[in-house]
């Protein structure tokens, strides 16, 4: 797939340009593989010796940081790629931009980090998973300090994917040496976090030793204004968690921590599919953040492969299923299906989504489709997750990401045609102005 894609893109941009591409396709699988390989491979293991009790509950708390890193995040990993990308020789203005988002990040976590201390105190089902949702936190620190956003916009990403993959690959090592029964499940968040805070220290010390940027000290105003300007964007990536995460709570409170492991079961391979098949959307951003008249065929060939890629999930979800879980999980086929299918439309939200109307500064006719869907998924989320369970949670991130992907290929298609008629315009009126 990688180098058919490669070969289509020989055909259109200069040698130049398809390098810097090939480059950001090839570190960014790699730090696929650290971050959702690795633990795909304890997947097997993990399901037998902990079982669905002990899966359902990572899940749970999992789903609940989910909600604090799309906060923390806070639309950064887009607009700030795309700041830096485009000052890159300007060494004391990226200097400024990555304290301003690392500033504005630590804050929001702190902000996160009571939000979540409230939550525990006040809603029973948190309560009694406060041990694992405290561990699984830690993974937000460490998250902050490996800002790979950084690495993809100044294209120097080799030695932090190393250093990654070398760090993944021990704890996933430490996973079949440290966990050996049902109740070692909380062993598995605290080396993952263990692991991205280790990478986020190595990172930092390239950033600022190696490399020679400065960590400017923190001023408000400053740190608002970038929060100010990425606000949309953080509002478009947060909107999905209505439907998506609170699914994933819901079916834990309503219909208990087997019914979440099923449900995780099916659902964690069409994210990891998601993810590798993002490297393209990541790879591509700087690239179309410069070039964005070449967003059609990035579009053409997106949506091509991640076509592929759902059809093939859906076609041999029983065997991935046979395969890599045990028979607990045989009703997950049913939920990999369903996501499997909804992949087609994820693909189509991102890629004339974040990769087309964001790049053409119409984040906040965005964030207005993405707030509408979502809310429609989360209205629906009760009484399909009620009457249906863990498929019930799946039809629900179906239906939003159906409608999701369709609007806004639709507003994507009228913003590329009136661009497009605005472009011929403009060129008739200067062959015009010529003629005379």
């Amino acid at each position: 797939m990688i180098m058919t894609t490669l070969g289509k893109l020989k055909q259109l941009f200069s040698q130049r340009e398809v390098n810097t591409v090939a480059q950001n396709i090839g570190y960014l699988t790699l730090l696929q593989v650290a971050g959702y390989v690795f633990p795909f491979i304890t997947m097997p293991y993990l399901a037998r010796v902990i079982g669905t009790d002990g899966f359902g509950k990572i899940a749970f708390a999992s789903a609940i940081i989910c909600w604090v890193q799309t906060v923390v995040d806070w639309g950064f990993t887009y607009t700030a790629t795309r700041d830096v990308a485009q000052n890159r020789e300007d060494r004391p203005k990226v200097s400024e931009i990555f304290s301003n988002v690392l500033w504005a990040r630590l804050l929001l976590m702190f902000i996160s980090f009571f939000v979540l201390i409230g939550c525990i105190l006040l809603i029973p089902s948190f309560r009694e998973e406060y041990d694992i949702i405290m561990v699984t936190f830690l993974m937000v620190p460490g998250h902050i300090l490996f800002p790979d956003w950084f690495f993809q916009a100044l294209e120097k990403m080799k030695y932090t994917t190393i250093f990654n993959l070398a760090i993944k690959f021990i704890f996933t090592v430490l996973v079949f040496v440290c966990i050996r029964e049902k109740g070692d499940y909380l062993v598995q968040p605290l080396l993952t976090s263990t692991g991205y805070l280790l990478c986020g220290g190595v990172s930092m010390w390239m950033i600022l030793k190696r490399w020679g940027y400065r960590l400017m000290r923190p001023r408000l105003m400053n740190v608002w204004r970038t929060m100010k300007d990425s606000a949309d964007v953080f509002l478009n990536n947060l909107m999905p968690n209505l439907y998506n995460s609170f699914s994933t709570m819901l079916l834990g409170a309503v219909a208990g921590s087997t019914a979440s492991g099923i449900y995780d079961g099916g659902n964690k391979f069409v994210s990891v599919a998601s993810n590798f098949h993002n490297v393209l959307s990541r790879a591509f951003f700087p690239f179309l953040s410069r070039r964005i008249d070449k967003a059609g065929m990035f579009a053409r060939i997106n949506m091509l492969s991640g076509c592929v890629i759902a059809l093939l999930l859906f076609a041999a979800a029983p065997l991935i299923i046979r395969i890599f879980l045990s028979p607990d999980f045989s009703e997950s086929v049913i939920v990999l299906r369903i996501f499997a299918i909804s992949m087609i439309f994820l693909v189509m939200s991102n890629t004339y989504g974040t990769n087309y109307l964001i790049l053409v500064h119409r984040e906040r006719e965005l964030r207005n489709i993405t707030a509408i869907c979502s809310a429609i998924g989360m209205l629906m989320s009760y009484p399909l997750v009620s009457g249906l369970s863990y498929i019930g949670a799946a039809l629900t991130v179906f239906i939003s990401r159906l409608l999701l992907g369709t609007v806004t290929f639709i507003y994507a298609k009228c913003e590329m045609n009136k661009r497009n008629n605005m472009n011929i315009k403009n060129l008739l009126k200067g062959g015009g102005g010529r003629q005379h």
